[in-house]
């Protein structure tokens, strides 16, 4: 969820938090929270009346956003005192969300644009509690419906446009904690979602339109927004306390896309994933990015695509980033991995490169797991800046680099590697450029040999270069005379490279 999601829709929408507490609160606060929550993430909310009629607070017309950039309006939101210290914020069964965004001024060419949805959440139970400065929403909703409606001012079937947003058996928290640095967070899962949605270039001709399901859906954020933080200045805003972390994870789930070009040939992408994971922290220390799933299956007909069967699976797919991103005189964590487990085209891929069928087909693998120690020279954020300016040198100095695991898997094929290095970053000279290192990397493989002989069977490879490459292999590694297996050990040390105990430099 983005940090303009989050003060947009979701904090207009889907205001939810935990379970009532025993305190008190009345309608103006809660109204005043939420319009605390949305200038928080450097947002405008404004509202043409704020009226108290008996128990509820009426508020009516309001707007998000601002009208150079574009807004969001919303009819209508009621405030009930519920007697014992709550407050109940109430919706219409159905009621239009539009959304504003006026022309580039930049392009002579470009109009203002509306789009109006409609959002349908009967039944629908929101609860806020609390204190003033710490006020606590919960909301249960047994479905919300969003569905586009309108495109400057036609239905948007004239447009040749549709939007269907279905969430089942929702189930959010939000809270919002004022202060100079205000604290948001939020917790919501729903059973299952289901999106249609479909496009028409007008000027071109070219379609497209998109059906995913997916379920049990769970996402959890927290936002530490310094008041008046500037959202393109990052660097400052998290000196000042800004900070995101969140994770997002769903169950099985599948999807159907479907396109034409201009010149009408239809492409279709099918496919599904078991379940989905991913995290995201970045504050005033480190960025930490993971991103995971589980049992995928690709599919792709076309016309354009002369295979009967263009599809692929995997068991297993991720990347995990840890980088420090501020400015430090002493090393700090970082890591990578990435993993894509079992990859396993289809046997009409395989006959594009394997016609003859000499390869073996078994699912491929790839696993890399790093960690090390870096020391930043400055701050990443500042980095982009830095280039455009005409600085090409990295942010920082690579300290230590540990490859945990090394696994690559194919073709009947297997490599295993693992090491640990240190860097003598006064030393770029000895290895031109390139910080001295200290350290060793063992390597064992098995079934190269194999491979390469089928290679030259196949014709892709001539015997002679096979040659040139086993004694060029035979320099680094150590042969075993019964099967096919090679193991290395390559080491850096006292300024010199040594396999397998051969100093070679």
């Amino acid at each position: 969820m983005t940090l303009r999601t989050l003060a947009g829709p979701s904090a207009l929408v889907l205001l939810m938090s935990s379970t009532a507490l025993m305190a008190d609160v009345t309608p103006e606060q809660v109204w005043q929270s939420w319009q605390d929550g949305i200038t928080s993430m450097g947002n405008k909310v404004a509202a043409e009346s704020a009226t108290r009629n008996g128990d509820v607070l009426e508020v009516i017309n309001i707007t998000v956003g601002d009208e150079a950039k574009g807004t969001m309006m919303l009819d209508r939101l009621d405030f009930q005192d519920l007697g014992d210290g709550t407050v109940a914020v109430l919706l219409n069964d159905s009621f239009p969300v539009t959304f504003n965004k006026p022309a580039d001024p930049a392009n002579p060419a470009a109009k203002p644009s509306e789009v109006v949805f409609t959002f349908a959440a009967p039944k629908a139970e929101i609860t806020a509690s609390g204190t003033p400065g710490a006020i606590n929403y919960k909301a249960d909703a047994p479905s919300l419906k969003v569905v586009l409606d309108t495109l400057d001012g036609a239905p948007a079937a004239d447009k040749n446009a549709a939007f269907a947003l279905d969430l089942e058996g929702l189930a959010s928290t939000y809270s919002l904690t004022a202060g100079d640095v205000a604290v948001l967070s939020e917790d919501v899962a729903a059973k299952s979602i289901s999106l249609i949605a479909k496009g028409k270039n007008e000027a071109d001709g070219t379609t497209g339109d998109v059906k995913v399901s997916l379920a049990d859906l769970t996402t959890k954020w927290e936002i530490k927004a310094p008041k008046d933080f500037d959202k393109a200045d990052l660097t400052t805003a998290m000196a000042k306390g800004f900070s995101v972390s969140g994770s997002f994870g769903f169950g099985a789930t599948s999807f159907d896309i479907n396109s034409t070009d201009a010149a009408g040939t239809p492409t279709q992408v099918i496919g599904g994933l078991a379940s989905g994971a991913q995290g995201l922290t970045l504050d005033g220390s480190k960025f930490d990015y993971s991103n995971d799933s589980k049992g995928a299956a690709f599919k792709v007909v076309s016309p354009t695509v002369p295979l009967p069967d263009a599809s692929f699976t995997y068991g297993e797919a991720g990347v995990h980033l840890v980088m420090p991103v501020a400015k430090s005189d002493t090393p700090a964590d970082f890591a990578f991995s990435v993993n894509l487990v079992d990859l396993a085209p289809s046997e009409a891929i395989w006959g594009m490169a394997d016609s003859t069928n000499m390869l073996k087909h078994d699912p491929a693998t790839l696993i890399i797991d790093t960690k090390g120690k870096a020391t930043m020279t400055r701050d990443i954020f500042a980095d982009a800046a830095a280039i455009e300016g005409g600085n090409k040198d990295a942010p920082g100095l690579l300290n230590a680099l540990d490859l945990t695991k090394l696994n690559f898997k194919a073709l009947g094929a297997e490599i295993i590697s693992s090491g640990a290095f240190t860097f003598d970053n006064s030393d770029m000279t000895t290895y031109s450029g390139v910080p001295a290192p200290t350290g060793k990397l063992d390597v064992k493989a098995t079934g190269v040999n194999a491979v390469i002989d089928t290679l030259v069977k196949m014709g892709i490879v001539p015997q002679d270069q096979a040659m040139q490459y086993r004694m060029m292999l035979s320099m680094f590694a150590n042969t075993s005379t019964t099967a096919d297996e090679m193991t290395s050990s390559l080491e850096f040390k006292d300024k010199h490279f040594f396999a397998n105990g051969q100093q070679l430099q």
